[in-house]
């Protein structure tokens, strides 16, 4: 059987490191907002390139975070409108109405499956105060265009970096393109904890200690709360293991686009598309996602092969029973990527006679 993701078999590499950062923090007897928590976050905010990280709960507590500190702020207010790509994983949009903002949903591109920034601009109005684009599948979503609508708008940029840690767009890391980004380092994600875990991270001071108030009960100094906020904090275990892991972020990228770059290079089946690559840099596959019209004949096939695969994701947020409001809306792109996609097994610690295996069996599809 190849596995979509063997974190066994990731752990395995790491598990000296993690065996002693784990021990370090059990026998230091302090399990929360430590020097743990301290040098993950100086760690990160460093690897990303920003001034300023917050380490939280979780990747959808850290976009909340940003969302709700900017109303604190009075940047934003309730039924203020965000842009948004329509053809995103739901947290994105959950960040937005959890704090009563309203998400303006756009189509994605149909070749990168970013956000068009062509149709950005027609979907803003008085009432938008920022566009939040998402790396999905490991990708960069940032386009000058779109820094260049944001800047000329006064709109802020916000970036959901869940799915693209290390992923660069001429040089600068997304995380650090906007004007803050959240991060989830749920265990499944390029750079993943042993349970959720999150971060913010921006340039802004004043954002930086809000949503760290804000993350901590709305707290700055002990039993003085300025905000109501809530407990959403980065525990010392988890941050001690995303440091381990952080040292190796880098080697593991490289291995996951060895990985697909034989994908890229070797899958000819005429029924399946397979993501179009220009800038390699540009993308950390966090996901390796395929395309095909019979799709789950072919995720069948491939099962029946033991070949493991996911599909990310079956419906979009507009046609969610949460969001009712919306399921009368067709955004036709969205609709066919989300009937269509197929994610193959993607690690870096998959072995050639893996790689060679899933090719071979996508290729016998017909």
């Amino acid at each position: 059987m190849v596995k979509f993701l063997d974190l066994q078999k990731i752990t395995a590499k790491y598990a000296d490191e993690i065996h002693a950062a784990t021990t370090r923090v059990i026998d230091s007897g302090w399990y929360l907002q430590g020097k743990e928590n301290d040098c993950f976050e100086a760690n990160y905010a460093n690897y990303i390139g920003s001034k300023h990280c917050i380490g939280c709960a979780n990747g959808l507590d850290a976009l909340i975070w940003i969302f709700r500190a900017y109303i604190e702020l009075g940047v934003m207010k309730p039924g203020d409108e965000v842009v948004v790509p329509a053809n995103t994983y739901i947290a994105t949009i959950l960040s937005i109405t959890e704090n009563g903002l309203v998400p303006v949903l756009v189509e994605p591109d149909e070749d990168t499956l970013q956000i068009d920034d062509s149709k950005i601009e027609t979907a803003i109005t008085p009432k938008t105060k920022a566009v939040c684009i998402v790396h999905l599948y490991g990708r960069c979503a940032y386009t000058e265009r779109i820094g260049e609508i944001c800047r000329s708008r006064g709109l802020k940029l916000i970036e959901d970096n869940a799915q693209a840690h290390g992923c660069l767009f001429n040089g600068i890391k997304t995380g650090n393109l906007g004007d803050a980004a959240g991060h989830s380092f749920y265990p499944g994600k390029n750079l993943g904890a042993f349970g959720d875990g999150g971060a913010v991270t921006t340039n802004n001071a004043e954002l930086a200690a809000t949503i760290r108030s804000l993350a901590n009960y709305g707290s700055s100094k002990k039993y003085v709360f300025k905000y109501c906020g809530r407990n959403s904090r980065l525990d010392e275990i988890q941050a001690a293991i995303l440091d381990v892991k952080l040292a190796h972020l880098d080697d593991d990228l490289a291995a996951r686009k060895a990985v697909a770059k034989y994908y890229v290079e070797n899958i000819k089946n005429p029924e399946i598309r397979v993501p179009a690559i220009s800038d390699w840099d540009a993308h950390v596959f966090h996901l390796f996602p395929i395309f095909c019209s019979r799709r789950d004949e072919l995720q069948k096939f491939l099962v029946e092969n033991d070949v493991q695969t996911l599909i990310h994701y079956p419906i979009p947020p507009h046609k969610q029973e949460c969001y009712t409001q919306w399921n009368h809306l067709s955004f036709p792109i969205t609709e066919r990527i989300h009937a269509e996609e197929l994610s193959l097994p993607m690690s870096p610690v998959m072995t050639e006679e893996e790689i060679r295996t899933v090719v071979e069996i996508v290729n016998k599809f017909c």
